[in-house]
């Protein structure tokens, strides 16, 4: 199985916070969600430990991410896979746990859309990134795994 590139990590979780910063800005999504959940963004400067707090979600999240798309070798520029990945993802976790939220939490479903939006917009701008760097980057490959492509018996 291949490594995971800590330092793509780090810049593809940075960069997925960036565009969610953006994403709920007045730029983009801001003004719509302030529109239809006015309660929970009155007050719209987050704390310093709320920031630290989701950059490092958004650090584990690339992680686990990077460790599948290792696992199932979808680096090396495999972009059709990761975006598959990525989409399923989405759907099967993001995507589903705001239609719990709608039917068991009566969350109104304009604010689902908008979160879930930027969950899809973030796991495909995470896993496109880990993608790419994989591609520009040596494979290294632990000796265990190595022996087992020898024999010709690398499984997932």
């Amino acid at each position: 199985m291949s490594k995971v590139n800590y330092r793509a990590v780090v810049v593809a979780a940075l960069a997925a916070f960036v565009m969610s910063s953006l994403y709920y800005s007045p730029l983009l999504l801001g003004n719509v969600w302030r529109a239809v959940d006015p309660g929970p963004t009155a007050d719209m400067t987050p704390s310093i430990t709320r920031v630290i707090g989701e950059i490092v979600r958004t650090l584990v999240i690339t992680y686990v991410l990077a460790r599948l798309i290792a696992h199932l070798g979808l680096g090396g520029g495999n972009l059709k896979g990761a975006v598959r990945l990525a989409l399923w993802l989405w759907f099967g976790f993001s995507a589903m746990m705001w239609v719990g939220a709608i039917m068991w939490e009566k969350t109104p479903w304009q604010i689902a859309a908008i979160h879930s939006g930027d969950w899809l917009l973030k796991t495909l701008l995470i896993a496109l990134i880990l993608s790419v760097w994989r591609a520009n980057q040596p494979t290294t490959l632990r000796v265990s795994s190595l022996a087992k492509v020898r024999e010709g018996e690398l499984t997932c």
